[in-house]
């Protein structure tokens, strides 16, 4: 299945009731410090959105909750690799996108038979501090010679004016996470979003 070339990565199912309806077709909900009660909620309705949306719903490292609610994609970084069963996954038809920013953690991931492979930061972000500053363009064209036709997602610092670059250094979908969920009109922002990966 192709993917949508936009990402963008909510952290409430509030920001996918209010932005879905602009027309995003692959959406993540990345939620962090939640107690399990809200968390399955959240999920729940984020999947019943997305669903209503025709859109694809990534869920964030909480693997076992989304294989339990029928969610169909999950997104793993390496350290949420240890303890994921990925045969559960498989077995239930959920696909599987993981993050990487090493070639050792590539080639861990593409043991992994991922559905897309995440490199970044492409370019400096504030949202998570990481060991890896500054991934740049270069890196995106590396990756996509070594993972062939498995989508490439670049994130981390992207922004509509930057998506060109990327998608031209070789990924196949950009990611935003605080270009939209910081800017003063969200709205606007998804709009410029989904004109310049159209």
């Amino acid at each position: 299945m192709k993917l949508a070339r936009f990402y963008p990565i909510f952290d409430h199912s509030d920001w996918l009731a209010r932005l879905l309806p602009l027309g995003i077709k692959l959406v993540q909900l990345r939620v962090k410090d939640m107690d399990e009660t809200r968390l399955r909620e959240q999920i729940r309705i984020s999947r019943d959105l997305c669903r209503a949306a025709g859109a694809v719903l990534v869920i964030n490292d909480h693997w076992q909750i989304a294989l339990e609610e029928g969610c169909d994609f999950v997104h793993l970084g390496q350290e949420d690799l240890d303890g994921a069963d990925l045969d559960a996954l498989r077995r239930a038809g959920v696909r599987l996108g993981i993050s990487t920013h090493d070639r050792a953690e590539l080639e861990r991931a593409m043991s992994c038979a991922p559905d897309y492979v995440a490199l970044g930061p492409v370019y400096p972000t504030i949202l998570k501090q990481t060991k890896w500053h500054q991934q740049g363009l270069e890196k995106l064209t590396e990756w996509k010679g070594l993972i062939g036709e498995v989508p490439l997602i670049a994130i981390g610092g992207m922004s509509a004016a930057r998506a060109p670059g990327a998608f031209a250094a070789g990924a196949d979908v950009v990611s935003a996470v605080t270009d939209i969920t910081l800017n003063p009109d969200p709205e606007a922002r998804v709009r410029d979003w989904l004109e310049a990966t159209r």
